[in-house]
């Protein structure tokens, strides 16, 4: 998978990563930075994209 791909993301981190894009754009950062940084943060919260197979760590 490239860098950057967000197809492994599921449809409610992609929803926050927007909310949080919109806030960080609100606040007056650059649109491309404001994504980077929305990301960043979906990533940082849940852990990155889609994870499957029993027994799991939960956080």
């Amino acid at each position: 998978m490239p860098r950057g791909d967000k197809d492994t993301y599921t449809d409610k981190q992609e929803r926050k990563a927007e909310h949080i894009e919109a806030g960080y754009e609100d606040r007056g950062l650059a649109p491309e930075e404001a994504e980077k940084r929305a990301w960043a943060t979906v990533n940082k919260q849940d852990g990155g994209g889609r994870k499957s197979g029993s027994g799991r760590k939960g956080n």
